[in-house]
């Protein structure tokens, strides 16, 4: 019966309430159906804009931890990763002094852990914490992460059906940008149709200026064999592009029955596939480079 654990914190201005949004965003989570209400009788509106966890629990302590200094702590699995990103936050929208003194180092914990807190706005602490032995007792995997923090991504879409792409395209910006991406690290290549996509994918693959490549298309079933003639071609080819060149290729091309399909598809009622897609290109170019990265003995 129970299906979720909410925790809601008020905070004392809209500024903060910008900023905290700001904050969460680009740590990468995944943003919950916020609301607004009207003012109030003697009372002003209010807003909320919830952030989404995979996991959460609700934990009684009978005495001290002295390591806590707040009661929001969010779990990670590379917290080292994250407190570059929030140090970068904290820099670019505090400056540099203010951000030495809202963050503190990473620091182990007597619970066999690492943790470090972090103040976003004053007075609004955020404990975040990783396992020392993240694999006890599990099997061991090499995971990627959902932070495009230092990483740079090209964007191949479609002109051809652009009143779904271009919404493809701006999901796929806004999952990139709510993950800790640059602007200017993103590159927007447009091509006339799903066709050219491939050609275009390859060539800038080939380049080895971009951690992914994220494509975006539309085909619409007509009444002949052209839809599928044209969509073999396009997997194929994003695929075979994927496998030659070595670069991660997400794959945000749809294949729809009618124009009604693939706007749900594209932001409507059924997700933002474009979102979708960027999110796996963000894992799929962290865990290249933890493969890359990882010793011989963790490969084999």
């Amino acid at each position: 019966m129970i299906k979720g654990l909410t925790l809601i914190r008020p905070v004392h201005s809209p500024a903060q309430f910008d900023e905290l949004v700001s904050f969460f965003s680009a740590l990468g989570f995944e943003p919950g159906r916020g609301w607004d209400e009207p003012p109030r009788k003697q009372g002003a509106a209010t807003k909320g804009r919830p952030f989404l966890a995979p996991l959460g629990n609700l934990q009684f302590i009978d005495g001290a931890l002295p390591t806590l200094k707040t009661d929001l702590l969010v779990e990670v699995t590379s917290l080292d990763a994250v407190h570059q990103v929030a140090s970068h936050w904290l820099e670019t929208n505090t400056g540099a002094d203010a951000a030495k003194t809202r963050i503190t180092s990473i620091e182990e914990t007597h619970w066999q852990s690492r943790l470090f807190t972090v103040q976003p706005v004053p007075d609004f602490s955020i404990a975040f914490w990783e396992r020392q032995e993240p694999l006890r007792g599990k099997p061991i995997a090499i995971e990627g992460d959902l932070s495009a923090h230092e990483m740079k991504f090209a964007i191949v879409v479609a002109r051809w059906n652009a009143v779904i792409t271009d919404r493809l395209l701006q999901g796929a910006l806004d999952c990139l940008l709510r993950s800790g991406g640059r602007r200017e690290a993103i590159e927007v290549v447009r091509v006339p149709g799903s066709w050219e996509i491939p050609a275009a994918a390859r060539q800038l693959a080939q380049t080895r200026r971009f951690d992914a490549i994220i494509t975006l298309g539309c085909l619409i079933r007509g009444e002949t064999a052209h839809y599928e003639a044209i969509y073999n071609e396009v997997a194929r080819g994003i695929g075979q592009s994927q496998q030659d060149t070595g670069v991660p290729h997400a794959f945000g091309v749809l294949t729809c029955e009618n124009l009604e399909q693939a706007l749900d598809r594209a932001g409507l009622k059924s997700g933002n596939k474009g979102f979708e897609a960027a999110a796996a290109a963000i894992e799929m170019a962290s865990l290249h480079m933890k493969i890359a990265a990882a010793p011989a003995e963790t490969r084999a």
